[in-house]
């Protein structure tokens, strides 16, 4: 069991996920299993959870039920996968920095959850206006600190894009005003207005405008290269090394769920996720697998927990 709150000792978390009493898994599951989304229909975690959803019905017996939950941040979604009995049968998916962030940039903000995977991960892209006369990570952060504060746009506080910027900018050294946008697309509409001259977006909305010139990536913020992009330097390469970021999407139970039902799920879902045609579905739209163990996931939590609360007490983000 996992609860995140806003000074929750994540370094405890192994310890507390290991005590979870252990029920007898094998009559589960013995009815639907509701998957609540924090996202609205068609975006990425929709992909994923609309994905699996079939085949897990198929490997369990049982219906998969979809809800879409979005809003706040996926703090809807987790705040009633939390509050939902710890059997098994109401599950969240979630992007990471629900968990690792929302509850340093929101006082008194508390979840009790339990990882049962991380299940992919996405990228993010540096890109700037094309009158930024910036080819690369070197020379954009020369002409960010010529040009401060920098203007630039993200979907939203908390949101991928706003963490990357902000992390990156401690990094470099450059001070920055951000914009936030109720969205990607919004941010990215106005992007192409002109309106600031740079930001950290996913990479398969950002790149079918970079291969039409309307913008330009510099860096991706992964450790390797994408294979979408494999012509895109990463940030750790182009003078920062260590930097990798990534969207993490998490599989989470009610804290308390049975250990042996958690083992159950993971490994049904990791079987799905190595398919061929699985991986052929999200490939194209910038997801990869990771799926993690239930420890593994743990201690991705744990080391990104650690990260952020870092860079939101350093730069003052807050949703307060």
């Amino acid at each position: 069991m996992i609860r995140m709150t806003r000074t929750s000792a994540w370094i405890c978390a192994a310890v507390l996920f290991a005590c979870s009493p252990a029920w007898a898994a094998d009559d589960f599951p013995s009815q639907p299993i509701k998957i609540q989304v924090a996202a609205s229909p068609g975006g990425p975690l929709d992909l994923v959870a609309r994905t699996i959803s079939d085949r897990l019905s198929m490997s369990l017996k049982q219906p998969i039920i979809i809800e879409n939950r979005s809003g706040a941040g996926g703090n809807i979604a987790a705040d009633f996968v939390s509050k939902s009995q710890p059997d098994g049968y109401t599950l969240g998916l979630l992007l990471s920095t629900t968990l690792t962030v929302n509850p340093y940039l929101t006082k008194g903000l508390s979840f009790n959850l339990k990882p049962i995977s991380v299940l992919n991960y996405s990228t993010q892209v540096v890109v700037v206006y094309p009158s930024v006369p910036a080819k690369n990570i070197p020379e954009f952060v020369d002409w960010a600190k010529k040009n401060e504060p920098v203007s630039y746009g993200h979907a939203g506080n908390g949101t991928p894009a706003h963490l990357a910027m902000e992390y990156f900018r401690l990094l470099a050294g450059f001070k920055t005003v951000p914009i936030p946008y109720r969205g990607a697309a919004p941010m990215a509409t106005d992007m192409l207005a002109g309106q600031f001259k740079a930001a950290f977006g996913s990479l398969s909305q950002m790149l079918p405008l970079v291969n039409t010139g309307k913008l330009r990536a510099l860096a991706v913020s992964t450790a390797k290269r994408s294979p979408l992009a494999p012509q895109i330097p990463t940030i750790a390469e182009s003078g920062y090394p260590g930097f990798d970021l990534s969207t993490d999407f998490v599989l989470m139970a009610p804290g308390g769920t049975p250990d042996d039902v958690v083992e159950k799920l993971y490994r049904e879902t990791k079987k799905i996720l190595e398919l061929k045609e699985v991986q052929d579905v999200l490939r194209p739209a910038d997801i990869w697998v990771v799926a993690s163990t239930p420890k593994e996931a743990v201690d991705r939590l744990n080391a990104g927990s650690k990260l952020w609360s870092d860079v939101v007490k350093r730069t003052g983000m807050s949703t307060n």
